[in-house]
């Protein structure tokens, strides 16, 4: 699969604010999948595994089966390449043409 297809699948999964709350919630830890139904009330659980397919698929988490649980992992590096490749660029660009315009008002 390309770059832009892993891209595309990772703004897709992230364009549902569900699915940003449950990497909200696996930020610090992982938990399972009962647990993480738990913190959503107002969904079923068969909602939130079909949530979870659709991160997964986009390989923002992985999932650690023990026994009978299924324990989610945040996968921050997708993340971290959309940062890498849009977010930091563009950010750099800003600034710097806002140290341009801060010398030019300075001048």
């Amino acid at each position: 699969m390309s770059s832009e297809s892993k891209s595309d699948l990772v703004f897709k999964a992230l364009a549902a604010p569900v699915r940003r709350q449950i990497c909200d919630m696996l930020k610090d830890d992982p938990k399972t999948t009962g647990a993480l139904s738990e913190l959503l009330p107002k969904l079923d659980r068969c909602t939130v595994m079909q949530h979870l397919k659709v991160l997964e698929a986009a390989e923002l988490i992985i999932v650690e089966r023990r026994g009978r649980e299924r324990w989610n992992h945040l996968n921050p590096l997708p993340i971290k390449h959309i940062h890498d490749r849009w977010i930091g660029p563009h950010a750099a660009s800003a600034v710097e043409r806002l140290a341009r315009l801060k010398s030019t008002l300075e001048a």
